[in-house]
Parts: C-alpha cells; sequence; structure tokens
C-alpha cells in the first residue's frame, strides 16, 4: 500500500547485532569432558581374548588390593554355613554373625535343628528379617537333611539348590566356601560391579554367573566374588564409587555410569 500525507509510511528500525569478538571466535566449542584416564572402550570391542586377558588382570590386582579377602560369615562346618547363608537375605553378613552363635548354641546340629519349635528360631533370627519366613525354610531345610541326607549337608549343586530356602547363589557359597568345590556366587556387589568392568552384562543372576564363568578361570571362582565384595564395600561403592582411588580405573570402562 503506497504511503500518503495522511497515511505516513511507517520507518523501520535498525536492530543491532553484536558481532563476536576474535577472541571468542577462536575459541573452541565446549564439549563433554572426558573421563578420567578409564578405559575408553565398550565390551563389543574386545574379543573374547582380550576380555579373559582384562578378567585376569583385574582379578590379579584385586587379589593384591585385597590379600585377606574371604568369606564373611562365621561358620564351622557347611551346615552352620548354609543356615547362615539363608539368614543373610536382605541382611548384612556383621548381622548374621550377631545371630547365628545363639542360633547354633541351641541347635548345633541338623538334627537338633529339625526338631526345634519354630517360634524359638523366629525368636533368635529375628533382627535378620523376614525372620518367619526363614525360620520356616531352616526348620524345612534341616528336616530334608535329616531325611534325604541322613543329616550330612550334601556336596553338589542339584541336592543343595533342592533344600528348602537354597537357591544357586547359597549353593555356591557353600561348595566353594564349605567344600572347595569352585562356584561363582552372583550377589548384588557381584551383579553391579561386573557390569561396570564390563565383565558379564544383565542382572539375571543365572546368567551373569555363566558369563562370568567364561571370562573367569576355574581357580579364581571362589575368590572372585569375595575381592568383588570388599571392592564394593571400600571402593566400588554403589551410590558414591571412589573411582579416583580405585585399583582398576584404568582396566574399567565404567559401563552405566
Amino acid at each position: 500500500m503506497r504511503s500518503s500525507p495522511n497515511n505516513p509510511r511507517p520507518k523501520s528500525k535498525k536492530i543491532s547485532v553484536e558481532r563476536p569478538s576474535k577472541a571468542a571466535q577462536s575459541k573452541p566449542l565446549a564439549t563433554k569432558p572426558n573421563r578420567p584416564q578409564s578405559l575408553k572402550r565398550s565390551r563389543s570391542k574386545e574379543t573374547s581374548g582380550q576380555l579373559k586377558l582384562r578378567a585376569a588382570t583385574i582379578v590379579a590386582i584385586l587379589k593384591e588390593t585385597y590379600p585377606e579377602a574371604k568369606c564373611s560369615l562365621d561358620a564351622r562346618n557347611p551346615f552352620e554355613l548354609l543356615i547362615a547363608t539363608i539368614l543373610s537375605a536382605q541382611c548384612t553378613d556383621k548381622r548374621v554373625n550377631m545371630v547365628t552363635p545363639a542360633l547354633f548354641k541351641d541347635f548345633p546340629t541338623p538334627r537338633e535343628m529339625a526338631s526345634a519349635d519354630p517360634s524359638k528360631i523366629e525368636e533368635l533370627i529375628r533382627s535378620t528379617g523376614f525372620y518367619k519366613n526363614k525360620a520356616k525354610n531352616i526348620l524345612r531345610c534341616s528336616q530334608e537333611i535329616i531325611k534325604k541326607h541322613n543329616g550330612t549337608v550334601p556336596a553338589s549343586m542339584e541336592e543343595l539348590s533342592s533344600l528348602a530356602g537354597v537357591g544357586r547363589k547359597t549353593a555356591n557359597v557353600v561348595l566353594g566356601n564349605a567344600f572347595g568345590i569352585p562356584g561363582m556366587v552372583v550377589d548384588t556387589h557381584v551383579t553391579r560391579i561386573s557390569n561396570l568392568l564390563g565383565l558379564a552384562k544383565g542382572d539375571d543372576a543365572v546368567k551373569l554367573e555363566h558369563q562370568l564363568r567364561e571370562v573367569i578361570v576355574e581357580k579364581d571362582w571362589i575368590i572372585f566374588s569375595h575381592l568383588l565384595i570388599d571392592h564394593g564395600r571400600h571402593i566400588c561403592i554403589a551410590r558414591r564409587p571412589q573411582c579416583g582411588s580405585c585399583a582398576l580405573l584404568k582396566l574399567c570402562p565404567r559401563l552405566g555410569l
């Protein structure tokens, strides 16, 4: 539309654009900071042989870091270790060790435990949590040991895992630490740290067990879980991992962090 004296064309406003300084133009764009000297690679880029070599190196370093690593449950025989491991579900080993002396003083053998008053067992193990269910499993487990195994804790995965309250984790604890039979224990520490290290993937305990058995040499199966448990308690803490102080930093891709 043309302008007229009565309808003058509005003046256009000049918009000033501030040009960046030469210093600003030469400044590189911000990038995501690199992870501190950790292994920058994913598991998919490793060959099977490279993964096994890295796993062996990790185990060797952990053995040097935690030379006293061992099962933290107090037990004098296979039966005590079996019952203590059942009690450790959703409970700390420290708490279990506070409870078991009185329990085994009253019921030291499978036969005595099998004939115990359930309410008495519940009273003694109450502080471990889920005490009613645990007491029921302990009682049934002891009765099955008497009935099926003549009062002796069996020493095979099949027989142990058929007992009340006993899964693969508990069976592997007993096999490895009571009988010296290689077994891969997978608990929360082992699950979390083996995933971070890229040694295994997932959260299914049975699948993780088989994956770890493929990359860890058999002679280290028993000690491996103790090493990761100690590492998880002291350095690779779930909510505040101390990566800067970790002896495994250069071997760890920190998958998931």
